[in-house]
């Protein structure tokens, strides 16, 4: 186990840094926490709850949507989702629409579970893969986190020794130093508890194999390594039952082995997997998962209410990816002649290029946003306006475009050069704010002829149009399956550009 903290076995188990123990945990804990705060509130949630964003809006099933989700997804629509998908005439998300389109989400999801989804190999794989990584991250939460402290005397101490680091530095350092002691103490005694014991008298075995697989594939392959489907196809059902690693009901066997390796990108793998030495230290790394699984699970962490509402959440949008891959499968891919077709419909919707130079003045509030409107219109320079005014005065002049603004651009497209516009709204880090924008350039683009680079761009809007359609028919009849309530009263005064 030497080391083992300081070899990519972390990132095998959770997916972070190994070099940042402390980080590790503090996340898990944070993850943790979190996920428990959502669920106690989603508990708590009550019709004549004090906060209105924790009011249920609706129903289906064992599912209910709070206003607080609906707000966030409103969000999430308002922005522009690529360059040939946003409309230039689009308005803002109906609330009482969105808050549909979320039932029939719910409802797409139970449907997956009803028809078996979950059976499907490659997304249980998925699912399983996450439930051990957060029940991992949990287990360390735990365990780890509250020992992972370092003294005021000894931060000064590691400053001394070294005096070209700072105090945060030289705190994550020593953090980092007793995580790495820590976990490579817990895991070695999880190991001796659990009786955990590596069958050495098979790693030949396993070097061989592994050399066949590599240098002697039974179909030819284009790459110098080994591939998943190699695992499942070239493995007898004898060789992928050989045990590498025994410890209490559990073991490792060679198809773990194999697993574990190609969980890594091939530039990474191990390149001595043909010595023993090789063999056992990837024995290592695929006996770390299900040995603190093991452990957590002995512990009872497995049923953590907050780690099971992250597992079903993560079902959840899986199936949902799942429901409309299927569906899209239905789509008949446009003929070239329908292709030519659409593109002479909508021509003006692929002209490329189109661009405004701006610059701008975000403000806190509408009432901040008249008041530098009024001193620009009374004549006060741009400049010493944005820096009275604006949260962000470092903005320089910059490029935009209609797929950055969504439904904003057409209100900054009525500008012309030189024009101050505003009060508008505009997306300001992850929320909306007012601004006063500068037009300084406008570029009109340039409406292209049809070509095969345009053709596809047709294409592909075409399938999206296709993909929006087959969703919305699929929506209507699951909605009339399954019954569900909205209680749209509770929304009427939401409007999607003045979400806190």
């Amino acid at each position: 186990m030497k080391k083992l903290f300081s070899s990519k076995l972390a990132v095998a188990v959770v997916g972070l840094s190994i070099a940042h123990c402390q980080v590790l945990v503090a996340k898990a804990q944070k993850t943790v926490g979190k996920a428990g705060e959502t669920n106690r509130q989603k508990q708590s949630v009550v019709e004549s709850s004090a906060e209105p964003s924790n009011i249920v809006v609706a129903s289906i099933g064992d599912y209910v949507i709070t206003r607080q989700e609906l707000e966030k997804r409103l969000m999430t629509e308002l922005y522009p989702r690529g360059y040939d998908s946003y409309d230039e005439q689009a308005e803002p998300p109906d609330a009482e629409k969105v808050l549909m389109k979320m039932i029939a989400e719910k409802a797409m999801v139970t449907e997956a579970r009803k028809l078996g989804f979950l059976k499907d190999e490659s997304l249980a794989e998925q699912i399983k893969e996450f439930k051990e990584k957060r029940l991992v991250n949990l287990l360390l939460q735990k365990q780890l986190q509250p020992k992972l402290t370092v003294t005021e005397s000894e931060i000064q101490q590691k400053m001394k020794a070294d005096p070209k680091l700072n105090r945060a530095r030289a705190e994550a350092m020593l953090k980092n130093a007793k995580g790495r002691m820590l976990f490579n103490q817990y895991y070695k005694q999880i190991c001796k508890k659990l009786n955990m014991t590596k069958k050495s008298e098979n790693y030949l075995k396993a070097a061989q194999i592994h050399q066949r697989l590599l240098t002697q594939p039974k179909k030819p392959r284009k790459v110098p390594f080994i591939r998943i489907s190699q695992i499942k196809e070239e493995l007898t059902p004898e060789e992928k039952n050989i045990v590498l690693a025994t410890f209490d009901n559990g073991k490792i066997t060679l198809k773990d082995w194999f697993d574990t390796l190609c969980n890594s990108a091939p530039p990474s793998r191990p390149k001595d997997l043909n010595t023993p030495q090789g063999v056992d230290r990837l024995v290592e790394r695929a006996l770390s998962m299900p040995i603190l699984v093991t452990e957590a699970t002995s512990l009872g962490l497995d049923n953590d209410k907050n780690l099971l509402k992250q597992v079903r959440d993560y079902e959840d949008t899986r199936l949902l990816n799942k429901v409309r891959s299927e569906k899209y499968k239905e789509i008949k891919e446009p003929t070239p002649d329908e292709i030519m077709i659409y593109f002479g419909k909508n021509r003006e919707i692929f002209r490329t290029n189109r661009t405004l130079k701006i610059d701008l003045i975000w403000c806190q509030g509408l009432k901040t946003a008249r008041q530098a409107k009024a001193e620009l219109d009374g004549g006060e320079d741009f400049e010493s306006v944005k820096q009275k005014y604006s949260l962000n005065k470092k903005t320089k002049p910059f490029n935009t475009y209609p797929s950055g603004e969504g439904l904003f651009w057409k209100n900054l497209w009525k500008g012309d050069p030189n024009d101050i516009l505003g009060p508008v709204k505009g997306f300001y880090q992850n929320s909306i704010k007012w601004r006063i924008v500068k037009i300084i350039e406008k570029n009109p683009g340039e409406l292209k002829g049809y070509s095969d680079n345009m053709g596809q761009r047709v294409k592909e809007r075409i399938l999206s149009e296709q993909r929006d359609a087959i969703l919305a028919k699929y929506d209507d009849e699951l909605l009339k399956k399954y019954p569900y309530k909205a209680y749209t009263e509770k929304i009427k005064d939401i409007d999607p550009l003045d979400i806190p």
